[in-house]
């Protein structure tokens, strides 16, 4: 179950990475308060993750699934740059990922 709380962690951490392109500096309202709705939930889902996942582990997940998902949203709606090495980068971090899950008991 722990792992599911992670992975569920890290996807409200691209929530909230995106939501702040759209709070506009925290000065609208909705996209604010979904915004810290989702640092929070985020973090309290980490914390009941790392309770049985080893804290390096679960942090470097946490931010690893954060990474990945904001770098490939901005790319789809913010229509960053989508070079080869980017993409690259990106599935080097997944592999990272995979490899920590594989190696935590």
């Amino acid at each position: 179950m722990a792992w599911l709380w992670l992975v569920l962690a890290g996807v409200l951490e691209v929530v909230w990475a995106i939501g702040l392109k759209y709070t506009d500096g925290f000065t609208r309202l909705v996209p604010s308060a979904i915004t810290v709705g989702a640092m929070i939930a985020s973090v309290w889902l980490l914390g009941l993750a790392v309770r049985t996942i080893p804290i390096g582990t679960g942090y470097a997940v946490w931010t690893g699934i954060g990474a990945v998902g904001v770098a490939i949203l901005g790319m789809v709606l913010f229509d960053e740059p989508r070079t080869l090495l980017r993409i690259a980068s990106i599935l080097l971090i997944v592999i990272g990922i995979a490899g920590l899950k594989f190696v935590t008991a």
